[in-house]
């Protein structure tokens, strides 16, 4: 087994994710390894071309990336109080990839992330990003799923 020296934990700021990221901090502690936390803004569907009255698409990304950066302090002051190995990101785009890229891009050893448990259609319908990540990670991923 190679070391895990780096975890990258992806958070959608849920519940779901608060869970995993207790797991991940935990492994970080026991294995002296760095956590490398992200949100993944979900890129917006495009509607140039439309007319859409009084709506900047600049400003519209502005506010969500602001309103991103609010919820990442939020969560670390909540979650990461005595821990200081880590570092934050805030990446648009598609879910599973940015994830998987970014793992890549910063060499992580292991990948940890919450995953809802959806079911029937929602799960046909939405998928799954942790599945979709499982599926096409090169290195391995430990997914939690919450009770319900």
């Amino acid at each position: 087994m190679r070391d895990i020296k780096k975890i990258l934990v992806a958070t959608d700021f849920s519940e779901c994710s608060d869970e995993a990221f207790r797991y991940a901090l935990s492994l970080a502690r026991k294995l002296q390894a760095r956590i490398l936390l992200i949100h993944v803004i979900n890129e917006p569907v495009d509607l140039r071309g439309f007319y859409v009255p009084h709506l900047s698409f600049e400003k519209l990304e502005e506010e969500i990336l602001e309103g991103a950066r609010k919820m990442m302090d939020k969560f670390c002051r909540r979650h990461i109080q005595d821990f200081e190995d880590y570092e934050t990101a805030i990446v648009a785009g598609i879910p599973y990839d940015v994830i998987i890229s970014k793992s890549q891009d910063a060499g992580a050893d292991m990948v940890v992330m919450g995953t809802h448990g959806r079911k029937g259609l929602d799960h046909m319908l939405f998928g799954s990003t942790a599945e979709k990540v499982v599926r096409r990670s090169s290195i391995p991923v430990l997914t939690i799923r919450t009770a319900e």
